[in-house]
């Protein structure tokens, strides 16, 4: 159809307008969350008491410290259990494994300069017969030698904290907790 001046061109229906929408109200401003505190980051680690049938105690002469101490490690960041760095410790430094324990003690130790402290648990491993001490492989990088003692003989070579540890466990009827290697009075 051609438009010609003057011509009436019917109106297009119009569309209806939408309804009106409601305002929207403004959303409060969500108040900031305060940042929690620091979670302590404390180290931790596990050591093992093994014995022989008469009793002598295994005691290791680590490569990368003065002193003697006994086979045990820092747990693992991905989870690891103390029990379970109990066990790939001693299977790692000794290569001895170990089937069962009983929680002989758990030590707290304070950050000190150029230390971080941490908790210490120690399981009593009990006696392994003499075949399986026959086949202690030690792991070189980490340790020079090994030795199965009588009690004294271990206590008098183990470096402080580990010495009072040991010591304490060694004596206690149960579990025992300390501090600093040392028990604490009100802990029962």
């Amino acid at each position: 159809m051609t438009v010609q001046s003057g011509d009436i061109i019917p109106a297009t229906p119009a569309i209806p307008a939408a309804p009106a929408v409601p305002a929207i109200p403004a959303t409060p401003a969500i108040p900031a969350i305060p940042a929690a505190p620091a979670v302590p980051a404390i180290p931790a680690s596990a050591g093992a008491l093994i014995f022989d049938r008469k009793g002598r105690l295994l005691i290791l002469k680590p490569t990368y410290k003065a002193g003697w101490t006994i086979p045990g490690g820092v747990m693992e960041a991905d989870g690891e259990t103390p029990w379970e760095a109990c066990r790939r410790e001693v299977r790692e430094e000794c290569g001895l494994t170990v089937h069962r324990a009983r929680l002989a003690c758990v030590d707290f130790r304070r950050p000190r300069p150029g230390r971080p402290g941490g908790m210490r648990f120690l399981f009593d491993c009990g006696a392994m017969a003499d075949d399986a001490l026959g086949a202690i492989t030690i792991q070189p990088e980490e340790i020079s030698q090994y030795g199965i003692v009588k009690p004294r003989k271990a206590l008098s070579l183990l470096s402080g904290p580990i010495r009072r540890r040991v010591r304490a466990a060694m004596a206690a009827k149960g579990t025992i907790y300390l501090e600093e290697g040392r028990p604490v009075g009100q802990v029962r």
